[in-house]
């Protein structure tokens, strides 16, 4: 197998990079890792101890590369069809801003603001904060998706007229909000609620979604 993503399948920045291979048709394998009890093994690979982590067989040494962003650059350079970073300068740009948004902006409330509490810390049997979950429900969030409902207007991607890294990566992690039994208000973000819906019900998305569904179920019943 020439590539191996090493991460956890529930992981939002795993599953960017996995819809990112799918959507180039790229096969793979997924090694399961658990980021808070990670093989010594698996830190000489990932020194700031995150997932994702993609290895490249096919390559002869100083074959792995942790960081979401930089394995889906890297996976687009080498791969280049079907293109998911635009051509264009300024469009480049731009999804590479949307990219930093979500894995910045949105995955610190989305993500360790509601998921982390809700899923992970229940599947690990400690208390979640529910004062913290509140304030990113009702003070974090909603700013946040005020500005992608302003950004999605009523047009179906992100970023110029077709879907990219942009999309790949705000979709990934409003995944982790759903997970968490949130979903995008459809009465106050309606053409938000309804591009979000659009893109994770892509092929790509959906075979992610569907295989963690029963993941996140146990976790949610530990």
């Amino acid at each position: 197998m020439a590539l191996i993503l090493y991460g956890a399948a529930v992981s939002p920045f795993v599953r960017k990079v996995r819809v990112l291979l799918a959507e180039k048709g790229l096969g793979y394998e997924l090694k399961q890792i658990n980021p808070f009890r990670p093989p010594p093994e698996f830190l000489a690979i990932s020194p700031l101890k995150l997932i994702p982590v993609l290895q490249d067989t096919e390559l002869p040494q100083a074959d792995t590369l942790p960081d979401s962003s930089v394995i889906c650059d890297y996976l687009e350079h080498k791969f280049p069809e079907p293109a998911l970073y635009p051509r264009d300068p300024y469009q480049r740009a731009r999804a590479l801003w949307f990219e930093e948004y979500a894995d910045s902006g949105l995955a610190s409330q989305c993500v360790r603001g509601l998921f982390l509490e809700r899923v992970v810390k229940r599947a690990m049997r400690q208390p979640c904060d529910e004062a913290l979950v509140a304030e990113t429900l009702a003070v974090k969030v909603p700013p946040l998706f005020d500005y992608l409902a302003k950004q999605i207007g009523s047009r179906q991607f992100l970023v110029g007229d077709a879907f990219s890294i942009a999309d790949i990566a705000i979709a990934t992690m409003i995944a982790n909000f759903q997970h968490a039994g949130e979903t995008v208000d459809g009465v106050r973000w309606p053409q938000l609620a309804d591009y979000v819906a659009a893109i994770l019900g892509r092929p790509s998305f959906k075979a992610c979604l569907d295989e963690e569904t029963p993941v996140i179920a146990r976790m949610r019943a530990a």
